[in-house]
């Protein structure tokens, strides 16, 4: 005689729900929907529970997505187990969900699971030679309201891969920051204490907005970047605004929050009388240690200008790394060149002589460059001769009609020659008198 019933969910049974999670788990068994997923689909989707009398002794949940249904959750408990719960649980879930018009109804089961029966006694197959994949999305959906009026993005996944070259930067932010963040647990197993705030340091072009930039991407964290400009005008003051846009990044749950050119509201505080600006220095010293004690966010200031920053500002305790970022070595200009070189003509460039003649050039003038080398040679192709920039030469071939209609004559992409001339003629943002200051700076203040 069968002791026990079926009947669809109410929300009085979540307490028998939590009572099979338990079981389910104390066996050693990890269900592959998380316990808020499957409350959730108990009370949004469908469920059916078995009851002994008034007790909870088995549960089926089950959600929909247009024609395909997923079995959440299946469990009884240990002593109700070989009565034909299971099996009756699924049924009662299948016809439940009929109305639906699912054509296929599928369910996911950890490896450990071994009372597979009542699926295979309600129809189910066991499909081998496949794998699971899951992904957690790092920004919830509640989350991108409040993000968008802060101006902050999410980033796509690929930028840490795209900065090319830049290899002993790139080890030094990953090992430093990245990984402590984005494997928190094991960092907490080793004493390590995840970064909080982070300046970057360089002279102006050699890429650190956009590190700061691959840093998100590479925690999948959205990226705020603060703009004091903006904020100068509003009627609280640049300290009061400063002071509002952290409160709010405060409600995200993750966050890489950006500041720029930090020297001009954090440089020396000197003078009588103050000057307005150490009102916001005195105001950032105070939002840092705030800022510091939330975990999941990271704040990067750049500056070009390091020792113009003001002394208090660079103490240990706000800062857990000052990580010097420098003009690319050989190695990294030669990535950035076989980035910015079409492919169709990369073979034919010398790319090393291009490597040799950058030497001192930021990322900026490489880029530069070679965009100028492009542009050069596309009107050469088209018009003939010099660029626009240049003295007029000879047509090069190319005729009347093929200039009227924009045809190429011939050439199909940049030269060495022509890299070299744009590269010639290229003014360099980081003078030698720039350079050899920052090497000082990395020995006096650089930490890492």
């Amino acid at each position: 005689m069968t002791t026990w019933r079926i009947r669809d969910f109410h929300p009085s049974d979540l307490d028998g729900i939590l009572h099979l999670w338990s079981a389910m788990t104390a066996s050693g068994i990890e269900p592959v929907y998380s316990l808020s997923e499957v409350l959730a689909s108990c009370q949004k989707d469908h469920a059916v529970v078995a009851l002994h009398g008034d007790d909870v002794v088995g549960a089926a949940v089950g959600r929909a997505a247009h024609e395909q249904g997923w079995i959440v959750f299946l469990a009884t408990l240990p002593e109700w187990r070989s009565r034909g719960i299971g099996t009756a649980l699924l049924s009662a879930l299948e016809n439940r969900m009929a109305p639906l018009g699912l054509t296929k109804l599928s369910a996911l089961m950890p490896d450990t699971e071994t009372r597979l029966e009542a699926f295979l006694s309600r129809g189910f197959k066991d499909v081998k030679n496949l794998r699971f994949f899951e992904r957690q999305i790092p920004v919830q959906r509640t989350e991108l309201e409040p993000l968008a009026l802060l101006g902050g993005r999410v980033l796509p996944r690929d930028l840490w891969e795209n900065v090319a070259g830049m290899k002993r930067e790139k080890q030094l932010l990953e090992r430093r920051l990245v990984l402590p963040l984005a494997q928190a647990e094991l960092a907490d197993e080793f004493g390590v204490v995840p970064p909080r705030a982070v300046v970057l340091f360089g002279p102006p072009g050699t890429g650190k907005t956009t590190f700061a930039k691959a840093i998100a991407s590479r925690l999948e964290w959205p990226f705020v970047e603060v703009f004091p400009s903006r904020l100068a005008g509003d009627p609280e003051g640049l300290a009061g605004a400063l002071r509002t846009t952290f409160t709010e990044i405060a409600e995200l749950e993750h966050a890489v929050v950006f500041l720029d050119e930090v020297e001009e509201i954090a440089s020396h505080r000197a003078g009588d009388p103050p000057s307005p600006n150490q009102g916001v220095t005195n105001e950032l010293l105070k939002i840092i240690p705030a800022f510091r004690e939330q975990p999941g966010r990271l704040l990067v200031c750049a500056t070009n200008f390091i020792r113009a920053l003001d002394s208090a500002f660079l103490r240990h305790g706000r800062f857990d790394y000052v990580i010097p970022i420098g003009l690319p070595d050989a190695e990294a200009r030669l990535a950035m060149w076989q980035r910015f070189i079409p492919d169709a003509v990369i073979g034919d460039v010398d790319i090393d002589a291009l490597v040799a003649r950058t030497e001192g050039f930021s990322p900026a003038d490489i880029e530069f460059a070679a965009r100028s080398a492009s542009q050069r040679a596309l009107e050469k192709a088209v018009y003939g001769g010099q660029h626009a920039g240049g003295s007029p030469a000879s047509d090069d071939g190319a005729t009347s009609a093929q200039r009227a209609s924009g045809q190429p004559a011939g050439r199909r992409g940049p030269t060495t020659e022509d890299y070299l001339e744009a590269i010639g003629e290229t003014k360099t943002t980081v003078g030698a008198e720039v350079a050899a200051a920052f090497l000082e700076d990395i020995d006096e203040l650089a930490r890492v």
